[in-house]
């Protein structure tokens, strides 16, 4: 008759790895019809319970008890495989845990002061407090834990910041440092191309590939998969941006990501643009602005990404700068259109690398200004705005700017006169019907804003040279304004991002040190002794700690230790 037999170890934690291996192991001996061995958790007194692998006595295990339960043909069977516990642990320690192993990571720095990051692979209940500790101690982190909450890996990416540090985490799965992979990660040779992920099997995918296609990785960067969430802000991948850019061995980045949220989006690819360096992005189920805009270049898919981050490694880049610079430095952008797709076109181009935006053609509903006609009213003037002024509400009672330009005259003149405006954008449509000589009912106007208000003035020209109103004369009228002409809509929005994507979204301060990539890697390993393993087997320096769920995982009484700690 089938017997449950069962043992309870007080005390005794071990890793998710060693409890799946033992666990197998028993399952396998003779006489054994099934295994259950797990931390006495809520959860897995549950999951046993579900599993039919629960006998009455088992609800004495805490969670920092070793729970240990036997399904077996008869009760002799089931204790021959309980006998066999101890036999089966000791093969399954490695040779990292056979080694000294400190108790706390005070002990572990002394022991390998080196150590610049500290790995975290313990259960997610515990996993902000250690990484709270090795914050610090000044290192950085590979968080692979999950089921931390979002309150946490926002506090720790934030003081992350405020210290230099990098927390790839929670939930990372995925890094290369300094060739040496870390969680599950391929091997790959190493080469220019560095990779910033908040997917973990999608910088395997990229990684991989690149590797195939005969190209090389500098870092891969795991942000772990809530980084880009707006509540998060893209913390870690906007440093990781930045410290790619500054980064001498990266030639080429690429930014990889399940869907991210519209403005961290936008932050992290103004990020990227001011490195200078070549930019493949690929954000899954994000519409792209193009292909490229200036060094960004936008794939569809994992494999395409790969492919033109291989290119682009392998070219001779030479990035020019417009000459012209930013006149008065105010932030924001106003676009003055008469042209509706001219204006919606502007939009779906600029919400890449501008934000907030706002608009009366919007493309996402955020983008809604309430009151396009609004003057002086607060959202109008808390970003950039474009503006269709051939719109209804515009051109009731007077005609359409393309031929009537007194309204968008009137609004130059008022937009220059906002301290937080640097640059006024227009279009200026040539053709049968519109204004026999636009650019120069225009010149005065913009000549005014550039020169007496110190602004930038950008013109998107759309004609032919057939047209009545001529358009190499317009352009020359333009241009001796002062305004910088552009005649295609692609290279205007390039301009615009090169020159005018929020500066204060593109910076990171106080940067991570170049030293997080370029010191030899070593590390303090917390949690699953086969992360340790890899490192070691990779040539790189590590110690393990022997850790356990600080007071016994007793939840009140961790609660009041670290209130007497603080």
């Amino acid at each position: 008759m089938a017997a449950l037999c069962f043992e309870i170890r007080p005390g005794s934690y071990y890793d998710s790895v060693i409890l799946m291996q033992l666990q197998r192991a028993l399952a396998e001996l003779p006489g054994v019809l099934d295994a259950g061995v797990v931390m006495g958790t809520p959860a897995n007194h549950e999951l046993l319970l579900a599993s039919g692998l629960y006998p009455s006595g088992a609800t004495a295990a805490r969670p920092d008890d070793l729970l240990i339960v036997i399904q077996a043909e008869d009760e002799e069977a089931g204790q021959r495989a309980l006998a066999q516990v101890d036999r089966q642990l000791q093969r399954r320690r490695t040779t990292i845990q056979n080694a000294f192993q400190p108790r706390s990571l005070d002990s572990a720095l002394k022991q390998m002061p080196q150590a610049t990051w500290v790995l975290v692979s313990v259960p997610g209940r515990y996993a902000a407090g250690v990484a709270r500790e090795a914050l610090a101690q000044g290192r950085h982190l590979f968080l692979y834990s999950d089921n931390v909450a979002l309150e946490d890996e926002i506090a720790l990416k934030q003081e992350a910041a405020e210290k230099g540090l990098l927390v790839m985490g929670p939930d990372c799965g995925t890094a290369i440092i300094q060739g040496i992979g870390l969680g599950f990660a391929n091997r790959v040779r190493r080469g220019a191309i560095g990779l910033v992920g908040a997917s973990g099997t999608g910088l395997q995918a990229i990684t991989s590939r690149i590797h195939n296609l005969g190209g090389g990785v500098s870092q891969a960067i795991g942000t772990g998969g809530r980084d880009l969430r707006a509540a998060v802000g893209g913390l870690t991948a906007g440093a990781a941006i930045d410290l790619l850019g500054r980064d001498p061995e990266t030639r080429v980045i690429v930014l990889v990501s399940k869907p991210p949220a519209a403005e961290v989006a936008t932050r992290l690819l103004a990020t990227a643009m001011t490195t200078g360096k070549p930019t493949v992005i690929y954000f899954q189920g994000y519409a792209p602005p193009g292909r490229r805009i200036n060094n960004l270049h936008f794939a569809r898919n994992l494999t395409e990404a790969a492919r033109m981050a291989v290119d682009l490694s392998r070219e001779e880049i030479a990035l020019q700068d417009d000459p012209a610079a930013k006149k008065r430095q105010g932030p924001y952008v106003r676009g003055l259109f008469s042209g509706g797709t001219l204006a919606y076109e502007a939009v779906l181009g600029l919400q890449a690398v501008l934000h907030p935006l706002y608009t009366n053609v919007p493309v996402r509903p955020e983008q809604r200004l309430p009151d396009a006609n609004q003057r002086q009213g607060p959202v109008h003037r808390s970003g950039h705005t474009i503006l269709d002024l051939g719109a209804d509400e515009f051109t009731q009672g007077r005609l359409h700017p393309m031929i009537d330009p007194d309204l968008r005259l009137r609004r130059m003149k008022q937009e220059a006169l906002a301290a937080d405006v640097g640059l006024i954008l227009l279009d200026v449509v040539l053709g049968e019907g519109a204004h026999p000589d636009p650019a120069g009912a225009l010149a005065s106007t913009i000549q005014q804003v550039t020169r007496e208000e110190n602004i930038a003035v950008v013109a998107l020209v759309v004609g032919t040279d057939d047209d009545p109103q001529n358009r190499p004369g317009q352009i020359d009228q333009l241009h001796a304004a002062g305004a910088m002409v552009f005649t295609d809509t692609g290279d205007m929005v390039a301009y615009i991002a090169r020159h005018w994507a929020t500066a204060a979204t593109a910076t990171v301060s106080p940067p991570v040190s170049l030293a997080a990539l370029q010191a030899p890697f070593a590390a303090v390993n917390i949690g699953l002794a086969t992360f340790a393993d890899s490192l070691a087997a990779q040539g790189a320096e590590v110690v393990s700690l022997d850790w356990r769920p600080p007071a016994g995982g007793d939840e009140k009484l961790m609660a009041l230790l670290a209130k007497m700690k603080n």
